[in-house]
Parts: C-alpha cells; structure tokens; sequence
C-alpha cells in the first residue's frame, strides 16, 4: 500500500547486515526467487488437493507463514525482521517505523483515512471495496505533487464507526482544500450534511428511483418536501 513495501525493502537492503551478505532489495520481496521461501513460492500457505474433498489450505510448513526463506529473516530492523512487520497493522508499524520520513508519512495517512487497523501488507485483492477506496484517498494524501484531480467514491463510509466517519470527513476536507473535487455516492447524513452540493436521485431506489428530486446546497435540500435526504437533513 502507498508503496510502502518498496521502501521498506530499501530500507531492509540499507541494514549493515544485509550489506555483510550482499542482499540488495530484491531480496527482500517475497514475490522473487532468492529471498522468498520456495517451497511456497512466497504465498506463506500451500494448497492441499484431497480426493473427493474441496482443496485444503493450510500454512506453509518450511516458512511457518512468513514468505521467506530463514537467510532472509535473519536481517532485521530493531528486532523485526521484514516478515514481522509486513504483518504490523498501520498503527503499530508506525510506533516503529517513524523516525522514516517516507513510511511515516504514508502510515500516517492510512492512519487519517481510518485503515489504522490493517496490516501493511495486507494484499489489494483481499482489500473490501471501501478499504480500497480510502486506501485511494490516502495515496492522495501523501503525494507530495499535488495536482488538481477528481476523486469518485462509491458509499466509502460503509462498515465505518461515527469516529471514523468523522475522520474521513477531515480527510474530504483537507483534499477539497487541496484544490482536489470529490463526487461522493453516499447515504451517511453527515457526509450529505457537509456536501458543497446534494443531487437526490430518487424517489425511491431501483425501478422506483433515477430521477432527479433535489439539487443544491444541504440547506436547500432540506427545504424540498419531496426528498427523503431534506427530511433526514432537517432532523439534526
């Protein structure tokens, strides 16, 4: 995430101990052949074929898990090898990996989205469609040229608590600022709430929706008798 992986290999290859065995970078990615533990090719598991069964998958029995070979490991960073920190979610990685500039500003930016749960090497394919999207989010958070660019974000509140709801707020806020737009597909009364501007698809969803009821301000919303979004708007 973020390109985190690819600094902590710089990172891992700069050690004196790396050094003193000639691994470069590459010897720290489980996806190539040197440094990743081969009788899993780096998966961490093995997949079991079992006559009349479904296939079973269980963790690889050479790596215990790990992805790499027991040479690669043995380098580490105060006491963690790159395994062990692959495994660290965003909030622990960054108690050990700030005084990294690089790490830490992106770590700090899953953090702001509210991914500080998630282990860093948690894979993109096993990331849920809003983790994915704030994972965007905070991409954009730590670029350092920033351009003007249009963000489209499909319900990115989901599964998300009131506190963290609050803190992707501030990170619409702070890319709004940046001279970024946002289009947000969203049911969250607070996120509608701060919108610069509400279109109200409705009345109703699916064959019952698709047309346009509201469009304006949240205050002007509010004042369309016929949206259900200006009737949840007035409540609060």
């Amino acid at each position: 995430m973020l390109g985190v992986f690819d600094d902590l290999r710089d990172i891992f290859a700069a050690l004196p101990a790396a050094k003193a065995r000639g691994f470069g970078a590459s010897r720290f990615s489980f996806n190539l052949r040197g440094g990743r533990c081969e009788t899993c090719s780096g998966h961490g598991e093995i997949t079991v074929q079992l006559q009349l069964l479904p296939e079973a998958v269980s963790p690889c029995p050479a790596c215990e898990g790990k992805r790499y070979n027991r040479e690669t490991l043995a380098v580490t960073y105060r006491g963690h090898s790159i395994a062990d920190i692959l495994n660290l979610s965003v909030d622990r990685a960054l108690t050990l990996l700030r005084a990294i500039p690089p790490l830490a500003e992106a770590l700090e930016a899953l953090q702001r989205v509210g991914l500080g749960y998630l282990p860093i090497g948690q894979p993109a394919d096993q990331l849920s469609g809003g983790e994915a999207q704030r994972v965007r989010l905070a991409t954009a958070l730590a670029r350092r040229t920033r351009g003007p660019s249009l963000y489209l974000l499909d319900e990115p509140t989901t599964g998300l608590h009131l506190a963290e709801v609050d803190r992707l707020l501030s990170v619409f806020f702070a890319l709004c600022e940046a001279g970024h737009t946002l289009v947000v597909v969203e049911h969250h009364p607070d996120i509608i709430r701060h919108a610069d501007h509400i279109l109200d698809l409705g009345p109703g969803g699916g064959e019952s929706g698709g047309r346009l009821v509201a469009s304006g301000t949240p205050e002007e919303v509010s004042r369309n008798l016929e949206s259900l979004t200006g009737r949840i708007l007035v409540k609060k």
